[in-house]
């Protein structure tokens, strides 16, 4: 007796590239029906603004010294002390680039006992 030869199943594949090219269609079509913006206008550049830090911030240069408002500050709880309810619930650092991480993180830990809510790192993509 001969055996009869066994039919492979085919896997869904075929339907799966199927559907994730018609979708791929879908969104080239409805993304070329969006109306263009007017040929008059002209957007904003922000390419030459300059970012500056929050007037509320606790600046910290590379050498270690802090400032906050301007004034030159030696602790966490002289900076906390001098600030509103509002703002110990959210204290923000602006440190220089070359200022070590271990001094940084040591900052934040300080204000964080000291009474500080939320520590947050200003960066330099964040004042843009």
């Amino acid at each position: 007796m001969k055996r009869m030869a066994r039919k492979s199943e085919r896997e869904p594949t075929i339907a799966l590239i199927n559907i994730v090219f018609l979708m791929l269609i879908f969104f080239l079509v409805a993304g070329t029906l969006a109306r263009p913006i007017d040929k008059g206008v002209s957007l904003v550049r922000t390419a030459d603004l300059e970012g500056t830090a929050p007037a509320d911030a606790l600046v910290v240069h590379a050498d270690g010294v802090m400032t906050w408002q301007g004034v030159p500050v030696t602790s966490a709880t002289e900076i906390l002390s001098s600030m509103t309810e509002d703002a110990r619930a959210r204290v923000r650092i602006v440190p220089d680039r070359d200022l070590p991480a271990a001094t940084l993180v040591d900052i934040g830990r300080s204000l964080k006992m000291a009474g500080a809510g939320q520590v947050v790192i200003v960066t330099e993509r964040g004042l843009k």
